[in-house]
């Protein structure tokens, strides 16, 4: 049983990665569906960088997850390996959430916060149209929207704090990864 459950969980988390891939994509990124109320947030973020959806959206977005999920997945499994499915989804989620912000406000912990961050800012400063899994690359790579990032170079106005700042430029553990786009002449 305590197999199953562990299963249960990894894949919930498992399935949030290509939730947050497809979500990212599609409803942040598609010009077909992108009036929906993510994209309205999503691409407020693009805009300011450092605006994030107020947290009771995103935990609104966590209870209805669960909410529309719960039922089938009990069905389907079972009464705790369903549960162990949507807390393994949603938990995965908030991750996802604190990872995304960290990202933007923090200059990142370990080779793994390293990581994401560049891959992320590769899709924020250079080309939105690849990399859109935050926590994982993995759904980039399956559907051929990874690229690898080089020497990002970030817009002034844009510019994260962490980062350095206007008057001295990118701070010197940053600049084999970030450049700040040139003053205007």
């Amino acid at each position: 049983m305590i197999w199953k459950i562990a299963a249960a969980l990894f894949l919930g988390a498992f399935t949030w990665t290509l939730l947050e891939y497809g979500i990212h994509r599609y409803l942040g990124h598609h010009p077909r569906v992108r009036k929906n109320p993510f994209a309205k947030e999503h691409i407020r973020h693009h805009v300011e960088g450092d605006y994030f959806a107020p947290w009771w959206k995103k935990a609104a977005a966590a209870v209805a997850l669960a909410a529309l999920v719960i039922g089938p997945a009990v069905f389907l499994a079972s009464l705790w390996t369903g549960i162990a499915w949507v807390t393994g989804l949603v938990s995965f989620y908030l991750f996802y959430e604190v990872l995304h912000r960290l990202e933007h406000v923090h200059g990142g912990f370990g080779a793994y916060g390293r990581w994401a961050r560049r891959h992320h800012f590769y899709h924020h400063f250079v080309d939105a149209r690849f990399n859109h899994g935050v926590t994982t690359p993995l759904w980039d790579h399956v559907f051929g929207t990874h690229r690898a990032p080089e020497v990002i170079t970030v817009p002034r106005r844009l510019m994260m704090p962490w980062l350095g700042d206007l008057e001295h430029g990118v701070r010197p553990e940053f600049a084999g990864s970030f450049a700040l786009k040139k003053k205007p002449a």
